[in-house]
């Protein structure tokens, strides 16, 4: 099962609807890399409201995904962590270090605005 990706503006939005074999994150995970490219976007939102569960290959996937769009040249905020999930997360160890998060789709749309806005950092 393929995972939609839409674009709103320079933002791609990636909902995960149900739990995802390995091969399907995989699958999104290059799918991502390839579109920031082609359509030059800034900000790359997963938003993972619909899952009951992450478990340590969808937390270290949703990681990559994060790193190798910085790479790419966009940010990355995960929405929707329900609060069973966080705990769940937490009892386990794992951690979306490095990585926003956000409550909704439209806090993350205003945390990636705002990332854009300062721009990539001057040296």
């Amino acid at each position: 099962m393929s995972v939609p990706i839409l674009q709103l503006g320079d933002t791609l939005i990636a909902t995960l609807q149900l739990a995802l074999s390995d091969r399907d994150l995989a699958g999104l995970r290059e799918a991502l890399a390839e579109r920031i490219g082609a359509v030059r976007a800034r900000g790359v939102i997963i938003d993972v409201t619909a899952l009951d569960v992450l478990d340590s290959f969808a937390t270290r996937t949703i990681l990559t995904i994060a790193h190798t769009s910085k790479l790419r040249g966009a940010e990355t905020v995960v929405v929707g962590i329900q609060p069973d999930v966080a705990f769940a997360m937490v009892q386990l160890g794992l951690t979306l270090a490095d990585v926003a998060t956000a409550l909704d789709l439209e806090e993350g749309l205003e945390l990636l605005r705002q990332s854009t806005r300062k721009g990539p950092p001057t040296r």
